[in-house]
């Protein structure tokens, strides 16, 4: 993924429940987010439109998972699994061990393709955050 794709990904993000968008979304952001992570991060082109995007980011250590997102016209085609793939074997490449995902909990959708593709479901762990920026 280019950030010349930005203008469409964030369309196909806003368009898709279970996307979550925020101010770290905007182009400045995702900029910077592909700088620092050039080689995980992919877009599906489809006679040069986007019909889907996933972002890879790494700490060195553990791979993440942000904005897995097809556009519904082109889902249950493979193209997820295609991202997801491309992402997790650059992932392998870098030596990432083990990836996670953050998915909304009301996601079922999101939950169930994650589920299908493999993904275990952890129950043992809760996500804090706290926002640097006012």
């Amino acid at each position: 993924m280019r950030i010349s794709d930005y203008e469409q990904a964030i369309e196909l993000w806003r368009s898709l429940p279970g996307i979550g968008l925020s101010s770290a979304d905007n182009e400045i952001e995702i900029k910077t987010f592909l700088e620092k992570n050039p080689g995980t991060c992919f877009a599906a082109l489809k006679k040069n439109e986007l019909v889907g995007t996933i972002l890879g980011g790494s700490d060195g250590r553990r791979g993440y998972i942000y904005h897995l997102a097809v556009q519904e016209s082109e889902q249950e085609k493979g193209i997820g699994k295609k991202l997801l793939d491309a992402c997790l074997t650059a992932f392998k490449a870098l030596g990432i061990q083990k990836c996670h995902i953050f998915v909304i909990s009301d996601n079922l959708k999101g939950i169930d393709f994650w589920l299908h593709a493999g993904w275990v479901k952890r129950d043992d762990i809760l996500v804090m955050s706290k926002e640097l920026t006012e």
